[in-house]
């Protein structure tokens, strides 16, 4: 067959089959299709390789973060030889958490001829991070999360005024492994340190820091909504791992003293990596607060010069030493309301941080490395080829999902799927003629 140019984008991502996403990984995802001015065509490596990709060639090829998921990569070999293939795209990666698995990351952009990077790293970094390891031509510094229309029609839906809201301070949060440094401390540390001091307040409070006790989807938007007020770190940890070498020497030093604490370790061998390559960042947590006017109490930090305390937030002090001070301001409703206002009026109503704002200034680089938006009469035609064959790929990703993760599936429906699990996992496709895409 011929190969067919695509005068457009292929956007390659993970979601899995069954697992629920966090709401901030489908919006990123669903932003490029939604306001690209180039054509998107979107692929989950969940489902598998599509046949007709191979024979297929885009302008642009993206990387989805939600594809490196820590030591692991949901690209299988297919996927990878297809990007060793396209030597005439342009292909882009995003990054999160790239403060560790460094090699491999570096590996990976140099083996495939990744021409850009959009990483959470600050460009004063840029030469001792992906400069110094990999030959990327152009990074470009962005931020994880942005504004998107569905955060706003939730806080439209589930939003309450503050008189009605029933939890004063709320906070989810969860343990970090050491080698990450003091800042990945922090997101238990804030929790800890404030249910002690909060002891005998008159407060309402709904703080946890376990990952068994995160939220997600609409349940995570009604609990924001029933809020006054969030505690808050900035996103991300204060040793970068460039090397692979860190986390090692950690395990090895705890396997040693499983007691060692985090302090002792730190004295003896983490202080050397601390802060050398800074990984700190707004989060997507904040631009929700602000949505649905949330008072935020947040450690100080830089907030990527977006957040400014007492314009956005009470400032707290990360010994607590203001705990006292802190719960005063938070206790005044003009403060709580003046905070708020400022923070909705500058993160949301002024549209700065909007994923529109964000796509508009890709497809702004796009053109400036050369790609122009052409005329797209094969568009159906590409999209058509894509499909062949999604009915029975989407189907046995949901089979191995209930194989392999049948705790998130109830019993009764793991009942009624088993047979049709069992025939699509040993490769019968009788039941493919529902698939209208041929």
């Amino acid at each position: 067959m011929t190969t067919v140019s695509a005068k457009g984008i292929l956007l390659i991502y993970h979601r899995p089959a069954l697992a629920q996403d966090a709401a901030t990984v489908v919006d990123n995802i669903d932003a490029f299709a939604r306001y690209s001015q180039f054509k998107v065509w979107g692929i989950n490596t969940e489902y598998g390789f599509p046949p007709a990709l191979g024979d297929l060639s885009f302008q642009v090829i993206i990387l989805h973060y939600s594809l490196f998921g820590g030591g692991t990569y949901f690209i299988d070999p297919r996927f990878q030889d297809y990007l060793g293939k396209s030597k005439t795209s342009h292909k882009i990666a995003f990054f999160q958490d790239e403060f560790r698995y460094c090699q491999k990351r570096f590996g990976f952009l140099n083996r495939y001829g990744i021409d850009c990077v959009y990483t959470l790293v600050e460009p004063a970094y840029f030469h001792a991070t992906y400069m110094k390891y990999t030959s990327v031509p152009k990074l470009v510094s962005h931020i994880p999360g942005y504004v998107s229309e569905g955060l706003l029609k939730a806080a439209e839906k589930f939003g309450k005024r503050d008189q009605d809201r029933t939890i004063d301070i709320g906070y989810r949060g969860r343990p970090l492994e050491i080698y990450m440094g003091k800042a990945a401390q922090e997101k238990s540390g804030i929790a800890i340190g404030f249910l002690e001091r909060a002891a005998g307040l008159n407060l309402n409070l709904d703080i946890e820091r376990t990952e068994r006790k995160r939220v997600y989807g609409d349940a995570w938007y009604r609990f924001t909504a029933n809020c006054r007020g969030f505690l808050g770190v900035e996103a991300g940890v204060s040793i970068f791992d460039l090397e692979d070498t860190v986390k090692i020497e950690c395990e090895k030093r705890i396997s040693m003293n499983p007691k060692i604490t985090f302090e002792e370790l730190y004295d003896q061998y983490l202080y050397q990596w601390e802060d050398k390559i800074p990984y700190r960042t707004i989060s997507p947590r904040h631009f929700e607060a602000a949505a649905f006017r949330v008072c935020q109490i947040l450690f100080g930090g830089k907030y990527s010069d977006i957040l400014q305390p007492m314009v956005h937030y009470i400032p707290l002090k990360k010994d607590f030493s203001n705990f006292h001070e802190v719960i005063r301001l938070f206790s005044d409703t003009s403060v709580r309301r003046e905070l708020t206002d400022n923070a909705y009026r500058d993160l949301i109503a002024s549209g700065k941080y909007s994923y529109q704002k964000f796509i508009q200034e890709f497809d702004d680089h796009l053109i400036a490395a050369g790609l122009r938006i052409s005329a797209r009469d094969d568009d159906d035609r590409v999209t058509e080829l894509l499909e062949r064959g999604s009915f029975f790929r989407r189907v046995r990703a949901v089979a191995l999902g209930v194989r392999y993760h049948g705790r998130l599936v109830p019993l009764s429906v793991r009942k009624l799927v088993r047979p049709i699990t069992q025939r699509v996992l040993n490769g019968n496709t009788d039941f493919k003629a529902n698939d209208q895409s041929k």
